[in-house]
């Protein structure tokens, strides 16, 4: 079999994307309280291939995955990226990898839950390494008080909470998480007797900037994002905003 990727390409049109996507892979991320996290994380991975290549192997993107044995980290993450440049010739590496992240939670005396919230990564190499960790919290009004017997009573969720971060040393998942909720049970000051903010109006401007204004003073961010999102009947409400607004991305 011809390697496809070593024939030259004389016509000068570099492709954009090339890579594959939706890899289902264990993986394995730090936990604090536990150490580690094994977890199923949906992978993506491409290159941006030189005009000079008529193709790659895509199979090699796989290879190189399974060489770092579902381990993510900052720096495999950095590692990852540096092989895919390298072995695929490539002008940038990219890799975007999404997985659920489980937290147990106490919710009221002797009771515990278990969290859900999904997380992604967005990796990119090229001259530098560029990192975004995206964590989504559901935001939910507290359960009532269980009496009897049968099954526990569910109010559903009021919205969702996705804060995106680039930061410069390493942040634990958990500790944006516990941020979030902590401000969102305090800020919508729920109402026992209906399970609503009171003042469901000013609510996702409310949360977006006091989350804003918390990330702000943490010293090894340097880029974030906050969407905050209501989940109306019919319709939905959101408020998002960005600091620095006129960020731009390493290359």
């Amino acid at each position: 079999m011809k390697d496809i990727q070593s024939q030259p390409d004389y016509r000068r049109i570099s492709i954009k994307k090339v890579g594959v996507k939706d890899i289902s892979y264990p993986v394995t991320v730090l936990d604090r309280a536990k150490k580690v996290q094994k977890t199923v994380a949906k992978v993506n991975m491409y290159v941006n291939l030189p005009h000079q290549f008529k193709g790659t192997h895509m199979s090699r993107f796989v290879e190189i995955l399974n060489d770092f044995h579902g381990e993510i980290k900052l720096k495999s993450f950095h590692r990852i990226l540096e092989e895919m440049k390298e072995k695929l010739q490539a002008e940038a590496a990219h890799i975007e990898i999404e997985f659920p992240y489980f937290l147990k939670k106490k919710r009221g005396p002797g009771r515990t839950v278990m969290g859900e919230y999904l997380c992604r990564m967005h990796g990119s190499l090229q001259k530098e390494n560029d990192l975004i960790l995206e964590i989504e919290v559901p935001v939910a009004p507290p359960a009532p008080v269980q009496t009897g017997s049968g099954l526990p009573e569910s109010l559903g969720l009021w919205g969702v909470v996705t804060t995106s971060l680039r930061f410069q040393h390493f942040i634990w998942i958990e500790d944006i998480i516990s941020m979030v909720e902590e401000i969102t049970n305090h800020d919508l000051q729920w109402s026992s007797a209906l399970a609503k903010p009171q003042d469901n109006s000013l609510s996702v401007e409310g949360i977006a900037n006091a989350i804003g204004n918390t990330i702000t003073n943490l010293t090894d961010i340097s880029w974030f994002s906050v969407n905050v999102e209501n989940f109306a009947k019919g319709f939905s409400t959101f408020a998002s905003l960005e600091w620095p607004e006129n960020y731009t991305p390493p290359q």
